[in-house]
Order: structure tokens, then C-alpha cells, then sequence
């Protein structure tokens, strides 16, 4: 079953188009992948799915109902939660208060609760903490929480953004690029991570450039060239198609 849907989506930036037509699903409990060289419109398709940016035709539709045109914080109710290339976490902030503020969006007691502690705005913090702090410990750093998240390794780091991210309780998790400038075994831990998330039932599309983790991990792969799609198919069927190893792989012959 389709998760999300995106059908014929495209958007332009004055004359060039990032994103041409493109269509493809994701089903429910896998990882898919989005590859292509630099320029491809990758991220430009994720800022269209989060709602960073309007689209100019097509549709996105998720769990059913059509969601572009919504707002970023209205499209993350609907339960879809990522993570960006350059890791923004809050500086001068713990690890456990950079995800405690990603679960704060699901809170019910308002600012005035909070300000006054009143007695069901103390409880919802503390289960903010305690929920915050079995992310962390699902990550398996949360031995880290008291530390301050911007003095952590960068591998660290990156499992803090998604920590944060899973606050949301999403359903899908949108992650951009989550391996840049990470080494070989800081990207080994990502793996493993993304796999462990998607195995608690929790859809993930990921844009990547490394591909052997690509590889390693993902159900599906999705393929982009100049705005426009190549290729949808199993990670095998992807190594093999000549169009991807002549336009996005290489090919000495081509």
C-alpha cells in the first residue's frame, strides 16, 4: 500500500526546471531512495513534499489526502517529520532539550500553563522528558543527553536531528542527505539507524549521494537527472539499468 503518492509534480525556477513531471509511490514500512547527481532536484522534490515550496502542477498525496498547498507545520501534523543536509541543532542546548523541543509541537497545555506550572503543564513536560529520553536511548546515545548537543561528534549530531525528528511521532521520515561529511563508520551507525527506525514502523524516504549505503539499505530506489525521472525500481535493478549507469553512475563507453 502507497504511503505517499507524488503525481506529476514539477516546479521551475524562472526559465530552468528543477523538478519536470515526476511520479512515483512509497509504500508503507519501506526505505526509499532518492539518487542523482548534483542538480538532479532532489531537495527541490523534498521542499515540494514538506510544503518548504509551492508546486507549480501535480499532486502529493499522503495516507490518502492531498496535501500540497499546505503549510510546512500543517503538512508535519499530518505526520511527516526530515531532516536537512546541514544539521540545524540549537546551540548552547543538551541533546535532550534539542529533542524535547521537536516533541513540544504535540503538547496540549499552552504558554500560559507553562509560564504559570500549572499542575497538567508540568505533567505533560515531564512526559516530554521521559519520551524524549527513550528516543535518545532508542538512538543509542543517551548517554549523551546532558551534553550539549553542538559539542558532540558530527555523527552524533546527526542522531540528535533525527532523535528530534522522531519526536513527532511521524509516520514518514524525510532524510536529506543524512551521510554528508560523515567518515565510513560514522555512515555504518546511520545505516544501521535508519534501518532500526524503519523496523519500529516508520516509513522513510531518504536523498543520498553515498551509495553503498544507499545500496545496503533501501527497498526502492528513485532516480533523477536534470529535474526528471530515470528510473524506479529495486536496488538491483537499479545497478543494472544501462540508463542509470550511462547518465548518473557512468559509463567509460558512453
Amino acid at each position: 500500500m502507497a504511503l505517499l503518492e507524488i503525481n506529476n509534480l514539477s516546479r521551475s525556477f524562472g526559465g530552468l526546471k528543477a523538478v519536470n513531471d515526476i511520479s512515483f509511490s512509497v509504500r508503507s514500512d519501506s526505505i526509499k531512495a532518492v539518487i542523482g547527481p548534483n542538480g538532479a532536484g532532489k531537495t527541490t522534490l523534498f521542499n515540494l513534499i514538506s510544503g518548504n515550496l509551492p508546486a507549480d502542477t501535480g499532486s502529493v498525496v499522503f495516507k490518502g489526502l492531498p496535501i500540497h498547498g499546505l503549510q510546512p507545520y500543517q503538512i508535519a501534523a499530518h505526520g511527516i517529520s526530515r531532516t536537512f543536509q546541514n544539521i540545524k541543532l540549537f546551540p548552547g542546548m543538551t541533546a535532550l532539550e534539542n529533542v524535547m523541543i521537536g516533541r513540544h509541537v504535540k503538547t496540549r497545555a499552552g504558554f500560559t500553563a507553562g509560564m504559570l506550572h500549572l499542575p497538567f503543564s508540568r505533567r505533560e513536560e515531564k512526559e516530554i522528558k521521559e519520551k524524549s529520553l527513550e528516543l535518545l536511548e532508542l538512538l543509542d546515545i543517551n548517554q549523551f543527553a546532558h551534553i550539549e548537543a553542538s559539542s558532540l561528534a558530527f555523527g552524533q549530531q546527526r542522531a540528535v536531528e533525527f532523535a528530534r525528528a522522531l519526536a513527532l511521532e511521524p509516520d514518514l521520515l524525510l532524510l536529506d542527505e543524512p551521510a554528508a561529511g560523515l567518515n565510513i563508520y560514522e555512515t555504518a551507525e546511520i545505516a544501521r539507524l535508519i534501518s532500526k527506525i524503519q523496523k519500529r514502523g516508520i516509513t522513510v524516504l531518504l536523498v543520498e549521494h553515498d551509495m553503498s549505503l544507499v545500496m545496503d539499505i533501501s527497498d526502492e530506489i528513485v532516480v533523477l537527472c536534470f529535474g526528471e525521472k530515470i528510473a524506479d525500481d529495486l536496488p538491483a535493478k537499479i545497478q543494472q539499468n544501462p540508463q542509470v549507469i550511462q547518465i548518473y553512475l557512468g559509463d567509460d563507453d558512453a
